[in-house]
């Protein structure tokens, strides 16, 4: 996939500065490594707890991937490896494209932000998994914002880019209910159709919708307007 000539791409040619360039390398393997990790960690503790229930190793892959934390951390470690690990190969090529990379930190910040006002009161791990618990809602979304702020260029949005953003989002929740409809499993509280019902649940999906949608906006006007103010070029 090339990129046109108009749009930026996260390399020397925006921060000629070697300086910048290692310090960019460096926080984005940082929030790489601290993916990889929490999303190890959290597929072991899955595994492991529905091994205890007599259930099998794919049902605790299956519960895995029924979470958006755990598809999002996902993405984090794969889109930052690839801007951390040089390289010219097609995801390195597309992750460094700064539409993609802000709409995976858009991702990651409406998870933190999701979970620390909706979930965080359900329930308070402690030891290493409240180590875990904070890398995956609170340590990886800071550390891609402060990214993203300092080291992804402006780009000119289109409407047809940002409307491949909601993709993600919807893609999820459609999945998430016709998977919950066959299982009966419904991964968070606010879209368990056995216990609200779908009007609730749709309600509870439009709202929440709405949140990324002003978080979307907020990122292209920061994006448009306040880099400068942020010390960007």
């Amino acid at each position: 996939m090339s990129t046109p000539k108009n749009e930026p791409t996260l390399s020397a040619e925006i921060f000629p500065d070697r300086q910048l360039i290692t310090l960019s390398c460096m926080l984005a393997l940082l929030i790489a490594v601290i993916s990889w990790f929490a999303l190890s960690a959290q597929t072991d503790i899955t595994i492991d707890r529905l091994l205890d229930r007599g259930m099998t190793v794919m049902d605790g892959i299956e519960r895995l991937t029924s979470y958006l934390t755990n598809l999002t951390i996902l993405l984090s470690a794969v889109g930052f490896s690839a801007l951390a690990l040089p390289g010219t190969n097609p995801a390195s090529r597309f992750f460094r494209k700064p539409q993609v990379i802000t709409a995976v930190v858009a991702y990651m910040i409406f998870v933190g932000i999701a979970y620390n006002l909706l979930l965080r009161q359900l329930w308070q791990p402690t030891g290493f998994r409240a180590l875990v618990n904070e890398s995956l809602h609170t340590v990886t979304p800071l550390l891609a914002l402060v990214y993203w702020i300092f080291f992804v260029p402006r780009f000119q949005p289109s409407l047809k880019k940002c409307l491949l953003w909601l993709v993600y989002p919807l893609g999820y929740l459609s999945i998430t209910l016709w998977r919950g409809g066959s299982s009966g499993f419904y991964p968070y509280p606010f879209i368990n159709v056995r216990d609200l019902g779908y009007p609730h649940v749709l309600l509870n999906a439009t709202g929440l919708f709405t949140g990324f949608l002003v978080l979307m906006g907020l990122l292209l006007i920061i994006n448009n307007a306040g880099k400068n103010l942020l010390l960007r070029r």
